[in-house]
């Protein structure tokens, strides 16, 4: 079955027992392993993890391994309660292995949380999971989050008393930095509040916003996109002294990128896909400037490299980090040269 809108931030909240599994996909690796998080905490509590009754198997071994699965789901354990088999990055090549365990399956068994980049609708992955009677599809994409669910955010946290002022710029402040980041904010404002009754302000939210990094990833992103590659070097140093990894830098780029090629692809014209995409602001006009310059197939291009660094970033690879993601951003500046 497939859970289409906003239904899915309830379901994430409180998931089905009784179900099958879960495919949960989407483009932006940090939004899909938060969702995974939260629907698999909600499934097995918080001693789960401790009590092995999770059981992760990456890709790459069950493609050597496909009984694996089968024999989590079917497998029984020391302690009592749900039991859950979380299948990463999966792709559509492990559909058949999956569908045969899925076919296994009976009540009382390990529910199957299965995670992928972006899917296409005649994805098999997708068609196994949303086509099967106790299984469950959700797509996760780049919007940020709604009301209500900055609202959970904040009540998980057990953040209170706070103002409609407060929350628009929470909204404000969501919509501009990643949901890991955002909800750690979220974190850090509750202890920045402990103990203290007061009703949150706005100063209140500044005083715990990243934006110090936020402003130097902004910063080194705009270089890359403005083809000013002698000053990606000192940028990524600077990133780097701060702690940023090298992966939230490269979601960070795939991210504007992503913004930019959907603007200059916009059937309207670019003005009206940077509208599209809630830019606004100063930060409208430049990234309207930037799609401009790039264009559609060089921005085509640029998320191909995006995608293979992060790849390459999130593999066995022994190469630094760092190093990796800053060949890549030279690269895509000495793109942007090429009028």
């Amino acid at each position: 079955m497939k859970l289409a809108g906003r239904e899915f931030a309830g379901y994430f909240a409180k998931p089905d027992p009784s179900s099958a599994g879960l495919l949960i996909y989407g483009a932006d690796a940090m939004r899909v392993a938060l969702r995974r998080q939260e629907v698999i905490a909600a499934l097995i509590g918080p001693n789960g993890d401790d009590e092995m009754r999770l059981t992760r198997i990456a890709a790459a071994d069950l493609r050597k391994e496909p009984a694996r699965v089968l024999d989590a789901i079917k497998a029984q354990g020391f302690f009592p309660g749900p039991r859950v088999v979380f299948v990463e990055d999966a792709t559509d090549g492990l559909a058949p292995i999956i569908n045969d365990a899925l076919a296994e399956w009976q009540d009382g068994d390990a529910q199957v949380i299965v995670t992928a980049k972006q899917l296409t609708a005649r994805s098999a992955l997708r068609k196994l999971f949303e086509g099967h009677p106790k299984a469950y599809a959700v797509g996760i994409y780049d919007d940020p989050p709604s009301r209500a669910e900055i609202e959970s955010t904040l009540t998980k946290s057990g953040v209170k008393n706070i103002g409609g002022d407060s929350l628009s710029a929470l909204e404000a402040l969501a919509r501009t930095i990643d949901p890991g980041d955002f909800r750690q904010t979220v974190e850090k404002l509750a202890l920045y509040k402990m103990g203290d009754d007061t009703p949150v302000t706005p100063e209140d939210i500044i005083a715990v916003a990243p934006t110090s990094t936020e402003a130097a990833l902004d910063d080194v992103i705009n270089v890359v996109a403005e083809a000013r590659t002698a000053e990606i070097g000192p940028l990524i140093t600077k990133l780097e002294a701060q702690g940023v990894a090298a992966v939230g830098l490269c979601i960070g780029a795939t991210r504007h990128f992503r913004q930019l090629h959907a603007a200059a692809s916009d059937p309207g014209g670019i003005p009206s896909g940077i509208q599209r995409q809630r830019i606004f602001g100063l930060r409208r006009d430049r990234m309207q400037r930037q799609a401009k310059d790039w264009g559609m197939r060089r921005l085509e291009t640029a998320l191909s490299m995006l995608t293979d660094t992060d790849l390459q970033l999130r593999s066995t690879s022994r190469a630094p980090a760092m190093a990796v993601i800053e060949r890549t951003l030279v690269r895509l500046s000495m793109l942007a040269q090429r009028r």
